[in-house]
């Protein structure tokens, strides 16, 4: 009887381990069905407390969990129920699935058949494929799943917003596609171009007066200086990062 083992801590040593196989022996374990990843084992949204503490609701008994210092981690363990939740993604090729003793696992994405390591519980799990939807579900126009272009976990945006995108992972900005980050900096770009010309044809042309009249020293001097923060703004969305659009939801 062959036998496949994954073994990938979630949480640490003293954590349940996933454990996966293809063929089981012994009349203690027994059988179930679960979805591989149901809607709620998605991660969750942050939320931002008083005193800007991050935190997520455990997905087993709701507490607030505190992830301020555990960001980098993929699931965090609950202190009131012990159980774990996902903060973000799982690796590629893996998936998580959650126990009926609210046991948190990782497997591989092509699993179809699981078993809970923990030893009061031992139930073999067969993953089977999520249910169709039966009621259409409206959808936003627009709406789309992003890869984020600095920690690229995903989150949904709405295309149609001209505006940068933030992402609720890592809070960092991006821009969704080439497109917004290419024409604001051309824009820019070409601002910042007119303004300098302008600044630099008043300076010429008033240069003589300049030394009657001090005030125009300060016209010189803002001048350049619009025309210096438009480059630079230029600039900032040229070298922009470009999150990437994996498609409608």
């Amino acid at each position: 009887m062959t036998e496949d083992v994954e073994r990938q801590p979630l949480l640490g040593p003293d954590s349940a381990v996933p454990v996966e196989q293809n063929g089981v022996n012994g009349s203690s374990s027994t059988t179930t069905t679960v979805s591989p990843i149901g809607p709620d084992e998605l991660p969750p949204p942050y939320n931002t407390l008083a005193g800007g503490v991050p935190m997520v609701s455990c997905r087993v008994c709701s507490n607030m969990v505190d992830i301020s210092s555990k960001k980098e981690q993929h699931v965090v363990k609950c202190n009131s129920c012990n159980e774990a939740t996902p903060i973000r993604n799982a690796p590629p090729g893996r998936k998580y699935v959650r126990c009926p003793c609210n046991c948190l696992l990782i497997c591989k994405s092509s699993s179809q058949r699981i078993a809970c390591p923990r030893p009061d519980c031992k139930k073999i799990i067969n993953l089977a494929p999520s249910p169709p939807a039966t009621v259409a579900v409206p959808t936003v126009p627009g709406m789309c799943r992003v890869t984020c272009a600095h920690c690229h976990d995903t989150f949904l945006f709405n295309t149609l917003n001209n505006a940068l995108a933030r992402c609720p992972h890592c809070r960092k900005v991006s821009s969704v596609g080439p497109e917004f980050a290419r024409t604001r900096s051309i824009i820019f770009l070409i601002f910042g171009l007119v303004v300098l010309g302008i600044a630099i044809g008043i300076t010429v042309g008033t240069m003589q007066s300049a030394a009657e009249k001090g005030g125009l020293y300060v016209v010189y001097v803002g001048a350049f200086l619009v025309a210096l923060l438009l480059l630079l703004r230029s600039l900032y969305y040229c070298v922009m990062k470009i999150s990437l659009i994996e498609g409608p939801i």
